[in-house]
């Protein structure tokens, strides 16, 4: 069953295509080509024969003869079936930037299976030898607040600000200032990668005009790494948590019902919002929950915990 629906992905794919991966004009796609050289390479790098490939990955050698030519259109599925035939990770077909030289391979060999803690001191290492790791003094005069709406970092960063006496900077005005236009223009206007690119760009800013500051961030801030790997670098960063419901009760008592609106589903969108960016936002240097807590309290209990990192805090 296997090696009919790995030949008829491919099939039906280039003849939707008008031509086995063909663009409109005749030529082959660039990228297909890519993939098909890097097929062949990795082939010749394992010392298999295409018809030894073929019976490994159940894809006929008719199949991949196109697809090593780059006028096969093969699904993903036939891309699964010959990545694991020939022991590689399917990134490596389609030319992930860490497949491009043996460097690369071997690094994420060293990498692979390594856990959390060991990837963070090794993130960690490769910045101080790169000349990229902060004066961790300076880093310690910025706190950054990451987290999901609803979390507090507007409330609470602005208290903290007046705590410390020092300047507090919502990014967004930072991207809308940068970008000259609003949030949602930028989103209308430009996309989401440019808007992206605002983002980074006003963090960078604000590293350099702010040596002492509380920032809030924008929620999706974890989507870029580039961008989040310099929030981390220099600024000490808090993880303000909060239950899904209690995100979705503050936004609603701010008067935005945008999170409700015409979506039944609001609630189980935001789980696995929260869900799938857990992760990076616990990378975090401080998690501080603030469920349950009046302001007052949620404040108290932030600065006791950042004054136990020995953060400069007002008495």
């Amino acid at each position: 069953m296997s090696s009919e629906l790995g030949q008829d992905g491919l099939a039906s794919s280039a003849h939707r295509n008008g031509g086995h991966g063909h663009g409109g004009n005749g030529e082959r796609d660039p990228f297909l080509v890519s993939l098909g050289e890097r097929v062949r390479s990795l082939r010749a790098r394992k010392g298999m024969t295409r018809r030894a490939l073929a019976l490994g990955s159940e894809v006929s050698e008719r199949h991949l003869a196109n697809l090593e030519l780059g006028v096969g259109n093969a699904s993903i599925l036939v891309l699964r079936q010959v990545a694991q035939a020939l022991s590689c990770e399917l990134a490596e077909l389609l030319g992930d930037e860490t497949t491009n030289s043996p460097e690369w391979l071997l690094l994420r060999n060293l990498l692979q299976g390594r856990s959390d803690e060991e990837l963070r001191r090794a993130r960690t290492t490769l910045a101080e030898l790169f000349g990229q790791a902060p004066v961790e003094s300076q880093r310690m005069r910025r706190i950054a607040l990451v987290g999901l709406r609803g979390a507090g970092k507007s409330t609470l960063g602005h208290m903290l600000a007046d705590g410390m006496d020092v300047p507090f900077i919502e990014l967004n005005r930072e991207i809308e200032r940068v970008a000259g236009c609003s949030l949602t223009e930028i989103h209308n206007l430009y996309g989401p990668n440019a808007y992206r690119r605002y983002e980074r760009r006003a963090l960078e800013e604000c590293i350099e005009r702010y040596p002492d500051a509380v920032i809030a961030t924008p929620g999706g801030i974890v989507s870029d790494a580039t961008t989040f790997n310099l929030l981390l670098t220099h600024c000490f960063t808090v993880w303000l948590q909060a239950t899904p419901e209690e995100h979705m009760q503050r936004v609603i008592a701010q008067g935005d019902l945008r999170p409700m609106s015409g979506n039944r589903e609001a609630m189980e969108d935001l789980k696995r919002i929260l869900q799938g960016r857990a992760a990076f936002y616990g990378k975090a240097d401080l998690s501080f929950s603030t469920s349950g807590k009046t302001q007052t309290q949620a404040y108290a209990q932030l600065l006791e915990a950042l004054r136990q990192h020995e953060l400069r805090l007002a008495a």
